[in-house]
């Protein structure tokens, strides 16, 4: 009975063995795994931390596209009064503004019909013939003829032209001069001309009194609301607004060319004060572009509209 006993407890214990090893080397499995895992995580952790930038792959293509239609598509019959009523069930209202259609375009000389357009005349010169001298440039034509005086030059074409007519045709006869009439042309004396320029004092003097006479000074009350207007500044007196603006005439004569003057008069703090405008303007992007010119020249200017 004894050796039975101690056969089936070296079993047992035989078993217990091998289960007991294949759990210590599954749980070091499970342990070298974990600490490989932990190792790779803080490493990669710290290449994150060192680099402080994330790498984002690039999308291919491009970033932004242009669409073809960048307004989108136009809705056929839009602002009729008719679609309002399927939209609303009643009628629309009556159009706060009217605007009347452009007139037509008139015709003008160069619009013709292709038959009927001139003939293009040929602009070839003449060939010369075998005996003639070669024809000389029109350039230095000009040139001695300009360096030639003109009384002289007359005198030289009168004495000259017997002559040549003599020598290119022999037959020619000199007509009988005439008696009892004039005998030669009257020419007129040249014009003296002047030398040198105006005193630069006279041209502004000059340019003054030009920009002046032909300055138009609008009355303020007369001017429509919502009228678009340029602002040069506040003054004292209407004289000196107006002083201020024949300076300026001077100095910006091609911005202020035909446009209008206008002196308004305004109170602010019980001071009163006059308004230099300048009016004749199409719209607001017009005067915009007219202040923004003379902002550049360093003069003052605001663009506004008239109340």
């Amino acid at each position: 009975m004894a050796q039975f006993q101690d056969a089936r407890m070296e079993a047992g214990l035989g078993r217990t063995a091998t289960f007991a090893r294949f759990t210590h080397i599954a749980g070091a499995t499970l342990s070298l795994a974990l600490i490989a895992g932990i190792g790779v995580w803080g490493y990669r952790l710290i290449l994150r931390d060192v680099s402080g930038v994330p790498v984002v792959r690039a999308i291919e293509g491009p970033m932004r596209v242009q669409p073809e239609d960048p307004g989108g598509s136009a809705t056929d019959h839009q602002g009729l009064s008719v679609n309002a009523i399927a939209a609303d069930g009643v009628a629309a209202d009556p159009a706060d503004r009217l605007i009347l259609a452009p007139p037509p375009l008139e015709l003008s000389l160069e619009d013709v019909p292709h038959g009927a357009a001139p003939a293009k005349v040929s602009d070839a010169t003449p060939r010369a013939e075998a005996g003639d001298p070669a024809p000389e440039p029109e350039a230095e034509r000009m040139l001695k003829v300009a360096a030639v005086p003109a009384e002289d030059a007359a005198d030289d074409l009168d004495a000259d032209a017997g002559a040549d007519l003599s020598s290119k045709d022999p037959g020619f006869v000199q007509p009988t001069p005439v008696t009892g009439g004039l005998g030669q042309s009257l020419r007129p004396r040249p014009r003296p001309e002047m030398s040198g320029t105006l005193p630069e004092a006279v041209a502004r003097a000059v340019a003054s009194a030009q920009s002046a006479g032909g300055v138009t000074e609008i009355d303020p009350e007369r001017i429509p609301a919502g009228t678009r207007l340029a602002q040069l500044g506040a003054f004292d007196s209407p004289e000196v607004a107006r002083a201020e603006w024949d300076r300026l005439s001077v100095k910006f004569q091609d911005y202020l060319d035909g446009k209008q003057r206008v002196v308004q008069r305004a109170e602010s703090g019980g001071r009163t004060f006059y308004r230099l405008r300048v009016m004749g303007f199409a719209d607001l992007s017009d005067a915009r572009r007219f202040c923004s010119a003379m902002v550049a020249e360093r003069a003052e200017c605001i663009p506004v509209v008239a109340r």
